[in-house]
């Protein structure tokens, strides 16, 4: 199995709307980290999963939607709790929706918060 990452940083405001997550709860900045992987048993006739600037260009792309935004704003965030959980997800699904490759078997977003946590979701495209 290939994985190939490529990653990205950017900064996005939110504000928690769980009760008493303290500061959390305020409107703030953090800066995110998001890898991108991708995983695949073949390559094509150039020795690629996938061609890292192609799929760098749409990565940008989808980016790019939250840079310098305040999530809670969002759509994509509506009735929902800007965690970092949620967030993972959110930007996973979006790559997979954009990403036309029939040779990648799973997608897998890792999404730092900062240098104190981060959360992964993964999407399994054989099942």
């Amino acid at each position: 199995m290939y994985t190939l990452c490529i990653h990205r940083n950017f900064i996005a405001r939110h504000f928690l709307t769980v009760d008493d997550a303290g500061a959390e709860n305020e409107l703030h900045s953090h800066q995110y980290r998001v890898e991108l992987l991708i995983e695949g048993e073949e390559l094509d006739a150039n020795g690629y999963l996938l061609d890292t600037v192609d799929l760098s260009a749409q990565f940008d792309v989808l980016i790019d939607q939250f840079r310098d935004k305040t999530l809670n704003e969002l759509p994509e965030f509506a009735d929902l709790n800007p965690s970092i959980e949620h967030f993972s997800r959110i930007l996973c699904q979006k790559m997979d929706e954009a990403l036309y490759a029939p040779q990648v078997s799973a997608i897998s977003i890792k999404l730092y918060e900062d240098d104190v946590a981060w959360a992964m979701y993964d999407i399994d495209r054989l099942e």
